[in-house]
């Protein structure tokens, strides 16, 4: 008979995605996994096979979480308008708060350092994409059809900015550039709205 697990593998799960956040993929070695998680070596190839699919699960932990956000705001009674500038202003006040650790958006970061050589990463990085993209096109179709956003470029160029916008962003921030120049990259990506 199996023992049971004796321990908790959503808390696991979680320690290891704070561990790949610091550190990155690459950097983060099998002893960092288990220094993390308090876990043996063992535990973590039984639990979760390999240390890619730890940060496969990792990452569409992380996704799930960050998404929930973003539709919880992409579906609320805001105009469309209102919609977007939270999003990015959600991500400059998420860059600059005090205590941020530089860290970033573990998606952005997973696409800078291995979506090009990894096609299973990448693969899930384009399926997390196309659902953001979606979500963010129907708000602007919805606020184009309102008459609160512009018509004159279409919804899905309009979606992708965001979402690129968004992405330079935060690597902007990490790269040591201060609230108020990200502030005006925001200003600047909504006069095309």
């Amino acid at each position: 008979m199996a023992r049971p697990r004796q321990f908790d593998e959503d808390r696991a799960l979680d320690a290891a995605m704070e561990a790949f956040w610091i550190t990155g993929y690459e950097a983060t070695s099998t002893q960092d996994l288990c220094d993390a998680t308090g876990l043996g070596r063992s535990s973590i190839y039984n639990t979760f096979k390999s240390k890619h699919d730890l940060f496969e699960r990792a990452l569409a932990r992380y996704m799930e979480r960050r998404n929930a956000q973003t539709y919880e705001l992409l579906e609320s009674e805001l105009p469309a308008r209102q919609k977007i500038r939270a999003l990015l202003q959600r991500t400059i006040d998420d860059e600059c708060a005090a205590g941020a650790d530089g860290r970033g958006c573990l998606v952005v970061n997973t696409c800078i350092e291995i979506s090009a050589h990894d096609p299973s990463v990448a693969a899930t990085l384009e399926r997390d994409y196309a659902a953001r993209l979606a979500a963010l096109r129907a708000v602007i179709e919805s606020g184009q059809r309102a008459g609160d956003l512009t018509s004159r470029t279409g919804a899905g160029t309009l979606a992708h900015l965001v979402i690129a916008t968004i992405g330079g962003l935060r690597v902007s921030a990490r790269a040591g550039i201060g609230r108020a120049a990200l502030e005006g990259v925001a200003d600047a990506a909504m006069s095309a709205f």
